[in-house]
């Protein structure tokens, strides 16, 4: 099985390479590599066609299938998309697999939208924002910029491309640049004019590439060295530092020109030669210098650029590699551990990293996330999903001779730190040392499981530095890519943004499935808040209900009272009152005729010499109190209840008989 899978992947190699004309077999394999050996899709990503891109939703069989067709298609597909080079196979012999490129029926092309490239590009005072397609030319783009800054095309120089200069004829997609670059414009023809201020044109020097020749007169060796025009004198005695095994302070300079007297200057205002400037160095004399103090040891640095190589080539130069990562020699000067050994806890020990990495590489470099591993997974992973990123696990190991470069170079070129910046989490850890390692596999191990551990056991010294790639899933996480240190800016930008596509696939599942469960819960609580709203509703009714039932008891209760009370005067008058007299009688007798404000009339004798108080109480006696009712008399009218009530009914001519009638009181 395994001889059969190298098979395929060997007739994919030929295949991809026959359709696309990369003779670079290392180029080609590591391009079928990032589309997982898809021959279809890596074809696209490489030559996109006009009207629409193959498909790659196939089988590897129904592939095969489609491909090695009958001869005419064999043809037809090689005239379509095989360079010219390509020579096609004989009619009398079955097709070649590195003769032919697939061609899928029609119905499996669709629309095809080209990759759009962004350039930020800086003249001078000025910065231009350039959007064009990956399929354009360098060419392309200076004849926009020449639109913008009315600098004539033969007169400008467009600067910064990381493969180093390039033509105007050169494709765009041929230097496999990430979606976001920086790129800047010299034009050494044309004079500054006068309102261009000094410091713009110190800015353009900065961004200039300086060339030093050193030689080191002791060791009779010369040393070409590049650097940006941004780096100090200091930072080129680190590096010379690291070569010569000569500390800064005992280092003897010449060629310097007379304004580098301060060595934190930069090498574009000191005043060297551009582009290429002579220096020699050697061993200041001292007494002391036949056994330098330990301390003088305790921290070199190596200073790289993050723009370019500052050390080309050793070989071209006569350095020997172990000199070039300052390993030449037992007595050599060595470096501060990133971490310290058994540092009491993460937080402290990544606070030392940070600011050792720092000053060892510069403050460009990526935000190192300050705490423990699972505090960084949860930053990662377990917010909402639209905020989730990625997480990447830094692994350095000072014992490998890569890991300056892959410091210096990838970790803090300036596309790699926006891009970690923006969609990584990014922690870090130093396995120098056998105690910090032991420590990162526990610690993996508790929140990854063994086989994560298993797998960083499984590297090798030399093969650090790593740059872990984790992506957080439903269940579990896992790790999506494990970059070795022997990479490049370009491949390393290339799998952080493969890593990057499968993790905004899972992302935006996350996300409709968080959306669809919030729609949800939303209903839900609304749901409950209208259940609240009418059980609030009804609570309210009901004991609106019931205050008014109590108010009308306590109404009902005070009425009650009321005429209890009214009753119980009505009847102790009732019994308080003489008897009525006979008709008959020895005294005189007043006959009285009372009409009630309902029609009724109260008849009733009394003596003459009777009280009106008492007239007053049997009037009382049947509900009309005194108090709320007047007693009339109908003609000449007269108000009898405004009389003294001791007055008899004689003394009111109220005798020998009367008609009165009641009226209510106003």
């Amino acid at each position: 099985m395994a001889s059969d899978s190298n098979m395929d992947r060997e007739m994919i190699l030929a295949d991809f390479q026959a359709c696309t004309g990369i003779d670079n077999i290392a180029e080609a394999i590591t391009l079928l590599e990032l589309n997982n050996w898809d021959l279809v899709a890596a074809i696209n990503g490489v030559m996109p066609q006009e009207n629409g891109i193959l498909q790659s939703n196939f089988s590897s069989e129904a592939s095969r299938a489609n491909i090695y067709g009958p001869h005419s298609q064999a043809a037809t597909a090689e005239a379509a998309v095989a360079p010219p080079a390509t020579s096609s196979s004989s009619s009398s012999s079955p097709p070649s697999s590195s003769a032919f490129c697939p061609v899928l029926p029609s119905r499996h092309i669709v629309e095809w939208q080209p990759r759009m490239l962004n350039f930020r590009v800086e003249y001078r005072q000025r910065a231009v924002e350039v959007v064009v397609e990956e399929g354009s030319t360098v060419g392309e783009i200076k004849q926009i910029l020449e639109t913008e800054l009315q600098v004539p095309i033969s007169k400008m120089q467009l600067k910064g491309w990381k493969s180093g200069d390039v033509s105007d004829s050169t494709v765009l997609r041929s230097l496999h640049l990430p979606k976001n670059n920086s790129l800047y414009v010299l034009t050494p023809d044309i004079a500054p004019t006068a309102s261009t201020s000094q410091n713009s044109v110190l800015q353009e020097s900065l961004n200039q590439n300086f060339l030093l020749v050193i030689s080191h007169r002791e060791a009779q060796r010369d040393y070409n060295l590049n650097f940006p025009g941004s780096r100090t004198i200091q930072e080129v005695k680190r590096n010379v530092s690291d070569l010569t095994n000569i500390p800064v302070r005992h280092q003897q300079w010449e060629g310097w020109p007379a304004a580098a007297s301060d060595d934190s200057m930069t090498l574009a205002a000191s005043g060297i030669s551009y582009p290429c400037h002579h220096l020699s160095v050697c061993r200041r004399s001292s007494p002391a210098n036949n056994q330098e103090p330990t301390e003088e040891c305790a921290d070199v640095h190596m200073v790289s650029d993050s723009e370019g190589d500052d050390f080309e080539d050793a070989s071209e130069f006569g350095v020997d590699e172990s000199e070039m990562f300052g390993m030449g020699s037992s007595t050599g000067c060595r470096k501060a551990p990133l971490m310290p050994e058994n540092s009491e806890n993460e937080s402290d020990a990544l606070l030392h990293f940070t600011a050792e990495f720092s000053t060892r590489y510069g403050e460009c470099h990526p935000v190192f996330f300050i705490g423990t591993l699972e505090a960084a997974s949860q930053e990662a992973f377990y917010g909402k999903a639209r905020d989730r990123k990625l997480l990447a696990i830094y692994l350095h190991n000072d014992e490998s001779v890569l890991s300056n470069v892959f410091c210096s170079q990838m970790m803090c070129a300036d596309s790699i730190v926006a891009y970690l910046s923006q969609n990584f989490i990014t922690w870090a850890w130093d396995v120098t040392k056998e105690a910090n390692k032991a420590r990162l596999l526990t610690i993996c191990t508790r929140h990854f499981g063994s086989v994560v551990a298993q797998t960083i056991r499984t590297y090798k010294t030399d093969q650090f530095p790593l740059l872990l790639i984790v992506m957080g899933k439903r269940t579990s996480n896992e790790v999506l890519n494990v970059i070795q240190g022997n990479t490049t800016v370009d491949e390393l930008m290339m799998r952080l943004m493969g890593a990057m596509e499968i993790f905004t696939a899972q992302q935006q599942e996350d996300i409709k499935d968080e959306d669809e469960r919030e729609a949800r819960e939303m209903v839900k609580r609304e749901q409950d808040e209208a259940y609240q709203l009418s059980l609030e509703a009804d609570r309210k009714k009901r004991e609106a209900q019931e205050r008014e039932q109590a108010e009308q008891l306590r109404m009902q209760q005070i009425q009650k009272e009321a005429d209890d009370e009214k009753e119980a005067i009505r009847l102790s008058l009732e019994h308080a009152l003489p008897p009525e007299p006979a008709e008959e009688g020895g005294e005189p007798i007043s006959k009285l005729r009372i009409r009630t404000p309902s029609g009724e009339f109260l008849v009733r004798r009394f003596l003459g010499s009777t009280k009106l108080q008492v007239l007053f109480d049997f009037v009382a006696s049947k509900g009309y109190p005194w108090d709320g009712f007047k007693l009339l008399t109908t003609f000449p009218r007269r108000n009898i209840t405004q009389l003294d009530p001791a007055s008899s009914l004689l003394e009111a001519k109220l005798f020998p008989q009367e008609t009165l009638f009641l009226e209510a009181k106003e």
